[in-house]
């Protein structure tokens, strides 16, 4: 499964670990939005 960030566009492809598996505190390499404001494409 692959999550986009809704801010730059960043994905997020699961591998390992999932993307459920991450951190809370886990925020995007590319602008450091968290994880809400991440949605399934």
């Amino acid at each position: 499964m692959v999550y986009v960030c809704t801010l730059c566009g960043y994905e997020y492809s699961d591998a390992e670990p999932t993307f459920e598996d991450l951190a809370d505190d886990w925020v995007c390499p590319m602008c450091g939005a968290g994880k809400s404001m991440f949605a399934e494409k």
